[in-house]
Parts: structure tokens; C-alpha cells; sequence
């Protein structure tokens, strides 16, 4: 039995999932979280296969939820369930260790399905993510500036230019003011940018807007 772990901030979406996958005989969804935080919780205390993870929660967001399960767990697969398109997270996610990335609107069988391939070794990636990881692989040498960025600088890139202030990014990913101050010095000077209208228009410029 292949014992999964939900983790999405939203009820709905967790009640939902688990219909899906309790209706076969190979999966059980033997616990759910709504938050990073809950997660690690959950994980350290249980055993796990596989967990699917949202990237927009609140506490511990997905990414950084991602990295903490592979440091401490590497035996564990990570399927990221998310609403955002891949041109916005998928690459960075697999590049960090997902084992795969699927949209939240895909056909309950294919969410199956994906499970099944990523408890069998191999990665879930749609023939869309696998072309954008091949242009990844050739033309590492002339990235988009935003490719120079950490995630947590590539996140708080996303939100500055999507309009919000310092303070609110800051209350966003719980971390100071001063904080978010010093990303935005890093990517002004990364990006080779002025100010914040730059960043704005560079951010439209290349759909990188947090919704």
C-alpha cells in the first residue's frame, strides 16, 4: 500500500484528493497537513512514500518545505500539486529534487498514474516541463537575469514585482523587514537593476507575476 501525505492549505482540495485516491486499492492517504510546517511535523512522525505538495501556503511554503523533506528524508518522493503553470516554478522545483510537477487542474487518473511512476524511480514530467528542461540544459549559458537568483530571492522578486511593499513580503514569508531589504538589494544588483519600477516593468515583462 502506497501511504500518502497531503499537503494543501485548503480543505476543499485535501477532501477532494482524497476521494480520488482512496478510490483505488493501491494508495491511502494516511494523513494530511495544511501548512509546511504541519508537514515536517507529520513526516517525522509517520512513514511515508510519497507526499503532494502545494507551493503557496502559509508558515512554510513549498519550496522550502521541498528542500527541508529531501535533506532529512531523501527516500521520500515529493509529486508538487500546484496552480501556478510551469513556466513559473516547475524547473526550479525538479532542479531541487521534486519528483514531479503537476497541475492542479490534471485528470484524477493522471495524478494516479503519477504516483505509481514516481514510487517505480522515475520522474512525472509533462512533455511541456520536458522541453523546458531541455532549453534549460541548452541555454544555461544565457539564462533570463532572473535564473541568477535563489529561490528566496527569485520569490520576493515575484512579489515586489507583482506591487507588494517591503512590510508585506516580509509578513508574507515571516521573515523582518530588514530581511526583505537586503533580497532586494541582491537582486537590484543581480538583475543589474535601478529600482523598483525596473524591477516592476522586468517582472511583466516576462509573466513572472505572483498571482
Amino acid at each position: 500500500m502506497i501511504r500518502v501525505l497531503i499537503v494543501d492549505d485548503h480543505a476543499i482540495v485535501r477532501q477532494g484528493l482524497r476521494r480520488i485516491l482512496e478510490a483505488t486499492q493501491e494508495i491511502t492517504v494516511a494523513g494530511e497537513a495544511a501548512n509546511g510546517v504541519e508537514a515536517l511535523k507529520e513526516i517525522h512522525t509517520g512513514k511515508w512514500d510519497v507526499v503532494l505538495l502545494d507551493i503557496s501556503m502559509p508558515e512554510k511554503n513549498g519550496i522550502d518545505t521541498l528542500k527541508q523533506i529531501l535533506k532529512d528524508h531523501k527516500d521520500i518522493k515529493v509529486l508538487i500539486l500546484s496552480m501556478h503553470t510551469e513556466d513559473q516554478y516547475a524547473v526550479r522545483l525538479m532542479k531541487a529534487g521534486a519528483s514531479g510537477y503537476i497541475m492542479k487542474d490534471t485528470a484524477p487518473e493522471q495524478l494516479i498514474d503519477a504516483i505509481h511512476k514516481v514510487m517505480a524511480g522515475s520522474k512525472h514530467i509533462s512533455p511541456y516541463l520536458a522541453e523546458l528542461l531541455l532549453k534549460e540544459c541548452l541555454l544555461e549559458s544565457a539564462k533570463p537575469l532572473h535564473e541568477s537568483l535563489s529561490d528566496r530571492e527569485y520569490q520576493v522578486l515575484r512579489l515586489l514585482g507583482s506591487g507588494k511593499t517591503v512590510s508585506e513580503i516580509a509578513k508574507a514569508l515571516a521573515l523582518s523587514v530588514k530581511t526583505i531589504s537586503t533580497y532586494r538589494t541582491h537582486i537590484l544588483a543581480k538583475m543589474k537593476l535601478k529600482n523598483n519600477a525596473e524591477l516592476t516593468y522586468y517582472v511583466i515583462q516576462h509573466g513572472l507575476m505572483d498571482q
